[in-house]
């Protein structure tokens, strides 16, 4: 994580004005060409993740509970493999490719296998141990807490195959591969739409397994995703070709320096994600039901702000290791409003009639007043949430990343502080979420400061 240079003399305005000429519709085409692929596989994750939901929610309230606990902790792994570790994979690997060293790339891809079988042992033996008091503290408890166990248990299970499975997939994307990864998640998602509602809810007379199906289904759609495309990356015309390499420090390290700051990113994001769970969990099953529904709407927002910030990594990657600066800001910014603007209009539209999305999954009045109040008063923020999230993503392929996580530290900070007003009875579940929704706006404007502060140096500078 670099350390930001001084701030030059010229005032904020001017930079501001500077800056916004940067703004380049001509970009949009390769952002989008990248983008796109990636942007429909996300949504056909996000249709099997509402599948699932769904099914679950067919089960009862305490099921729909016991999902919404390990969702946190889902996320967290989510991001921490796809925007953190992932992240540093993709940058290091695309910098490499604008230097026009393959050589580079393929032992980075080498690299980022033997972390993603590290990071996912790791990922399980926290799960398996930890996973029982967190969800306790969440505020689950009898038939809620041991469906949450048993989900989360099996799910996690498969987490060497899961975690390998995404830096793979985030070192074709930082080669400009985005064909191979995206039509790989398609077929798994495919498999799990296909099973998911078997294993969940039972069919032809078999009862299911409850919501431990779920868990099941997405640990088998990983590990044979992970299979085929290993058996890709064996291939003569593979864009990266898979082979044992020398292991060097200065690999792990390339990939690490922006990969565990990422993470703590995430982690720092994942914590938010928690704390208005926590929050929840204060008012009993219905609350933690209804934010637990609403809050799969944020994932709905995964598709697009993940394709195109990984658009993002790579283009700016490239640019930064071809020495080109001014274009890896011109992607950056562009990117950042081309996402902003539509994702703000949705979030306008669903804080104004939320039923539109909680109608879908529950008709428990309870459940859906707890889920309205957090779509009312967090909905609105999607627009700030998306530049701060589009800008993180090119500073990654920068490498250039401090601004970002400070926002997030800040967003943060105001996110426990909700759970604390909460708990302590100082103000209730609604005004809670408004204090998450200024941690939002908080962040936008940091991150956005911090990108007009920092010129980026390229990649002869460093």
């Amino acid at each position: 994580m670099n350390m930001p240079p001084a701030a030059s003399a010229e005032s904020p305005v001017s930079r501001f004005d500077r800056e916004s000429r940067l703004i380049q519709p001509a970009l949009l085409k390769p952002l989008a060409r990248l983008a796109l692929p990636t942007v429909a596989v996300m949504f056909m994750i996000t249709a099997l993740n509402i599948t699932e939901t769904y099914f679950v929610s067919s089960l009862g309230t305490e099921a729909v509970a016991a999902a919404s606990l390990v969702v946190p902790v889902a996320l967290l792994v989510t991001m921490v493999s796809n925007g953190g570790i992932g992240g540093g994979v993709s940058s290091a690997i695309a910098r490499a490719r604008g230097r026009g060293d393959q050589a580079a790339a393929e032992s980075l891809l080498w690299h980022a296998i033997l972390l993603g079988v590290a990071f996912g042992a790791l990922t399980t033996g926290l799960a398996w141990s930890l996973g029982p008091r967190l969800y306790r503290a969440l505020g689950g408890a009898g038939a809620v807490l041991s469906g949450a166990i048993i989900y989360s248990n099996i799910l996690f299970g498969a987490a060497v195959a899961s975690w390998t499975l995404v830096l793979v997939q985030a070192a074709l994307r930082g080669a400009g591969n985005v064909k191979a990864p995206a039509l790989t998640i398609a077929g798994s998602v495919c498999i799990g739409l296909a099973i998911s509602p078997a294993l969940i809810a039972g069919a032809f007379g078999w009862p299911g397994l409850g919501v431990a199906g779920a868990g099941v289904a997405q640990a088998v759609t990983s590990v044979g995703g992970l299979f085929v495309l290993l058996v890709y990356l064996r291939r003569p015309g593979a864009t990266l070709r898979l082979a044992p390499h020398p292991l060097s420090r200065a690999k792990f390290a390339e990939i690490l320096a922006i990969g565990l700051p990422s993470s703590l990113n995430a982690l720092m994001s994942a914590l938010a994600l928690t704390a208005a769970t926590a929050a929840a969990g204060a008012y009993g099953e219905s609350a933690i039901a209804g934010y637990g529904v609403a809050a799969r709407l944020d994932t709905l927002l995964v598709p697009i702000l993940f394709g195109f910030g990984a658009a993002a990594v790579t283009l700016v990657g490239m640019s930064i290791g071809a020495g080109d600066v001014r274009r890896a800001r011109a992607v950056a910014l562009t990117n950042a409003v081309f996402v902003a603007a539509p994702l703000g209009a949705f979030g306008l539209l669903i804080a104004l009639w939320p039923t539109l999305w909680l109608s879908i999954f529950t008709r428990d009045p309870n459940v859906i007043a707890a889920g309205s109040d957090y779509l009312s008063i967090v909905a609105p923020t999607y627009a700030l949430n998306a530049i701060a999230m589009e800008l993180y993503f090119a500073g990654q392929g920068a490498r250039r990343i401090f601004w970002p996580m400070i926002a997030t530290f800040s967003r943060v900070a105001l996110a426990l502080a909700a759970v604390a007003l909460v708990r302590l009875q100082i103000v209730g579940l609604s005004a809670s979420y408004g204090v998450i929704a200024a941690g939002v706006a908080l962040g936008a404007l940091i991150t956005i400061a911090g990108f007009l502060r920092d010129p980026w140096p390229n990649a002869s500078s460093r």
